[in-house]
């Protein structure tokens, strides 16, 4: 009988299509609200991507503070799918837990990062040569002078 315990399938049919209890069935689809979350989690990472190539090509921290703010609000809004959709889509405390924990971090650099940007470009300040008043002297190089005991760019100071 086709179907039963340590038979084969009937012919044309594939094993797990058909068969009671549908153990092999095809898998359904995540509700609505789960979908919605992967596709907030897939443009968090897109959002923390930009801020990672950014931050290794040493962008202004004025470019930096735009992409942590669209990161934040993007996380912001995963979290609360998280908590509103956490028995719908089986998502664990800890998980939660652990995206607030990294959120906090994000939002303690963003403020940091914003407040550098808002002061402007930092001026130089004076050089210790105009703090003393005086002009900087470079050694002239072409005076030919012995070399000392501790010179071993000329060789071996035994030997000279």
């Amino acid at each position: 009988m086709p179907g039963a315990p340590g038979t084969s399938p009937a012919p044309g049919m594939s094993p797990g299509i058909g068969m009671p209890g549908g153990a092999f069935s095809a898998p359904q689809a995540p509700p609505p609200a789960c979908q919605q979350l992967l596709s907030t989690r897939d443009e968090v990472n897109k959002h923390g991507a930009a801020l990672k190539a950014a931050g290794e090509k040493k962008a202004p921290p004025d470019e930096l503070c735009k992409l942590f703010k669209a990161f934040i609000t993007v996380e912001t809004r995963m979290i609360k799918g998280l908590q509103e959709h956490s028995a719908t889509c089986g998502v664990p405390p800890e998980v939660i837990k652990q995206v607030k924990e990294g959120h906090g971090k994000a939002s303690e650099m963003s403020k940091k990062l914003c407040d550098i940007a808002a002061q402007g470009p930092r001026q130089a300040g004076p050089s210790l040569s105009d703090a003393l008043g005086t002009t900087p002297v470079v050694p002239d190089a072409s005076a030919n002078k012995k070399g000392s005991t501790f010179d071993t760019l000329t060789g071996s100071p035994l030997g000279q």
